[in-house]
């Protein structure tokens, strides 16, 4: 599971075993944990975060989808 960003209490990260979906990241903090694809960014599942904090996490995928983007591709190119 490398994480690809750190951001306040949020860690972003893939599972290595997903390759075959779109490009995604999840998102966890605490108990809490989240899945958005990165492009288009959509919000995927959600368990325990508030709608407030969903919204900062969108934003947080949309300010860094470019460098999201280019790490899935690193990570799971042939």
């Amino acid at each position: 599971m490398p994480t690809v960003l750190r951001s306040g209490p949020y860690r972003l990260y893939f599972y290595s075993h997903e390759p075959n979906e779109p490009p995604h990241v999840h998102i966890d903090r605490d108990d809490a944990t989240c899945k958005f694809w990165i492009d288009p960014v959509a919000l995927v599942r959600n368990l325990g975060f508030s709608a407030k904090e969903l919204r900062e996490m969108e934003r947080l995928v949309i300010d860094n989808q470019q460098e999201l983007l280019e790490a899935w591709h690193e990570y799971f190119s042939d």
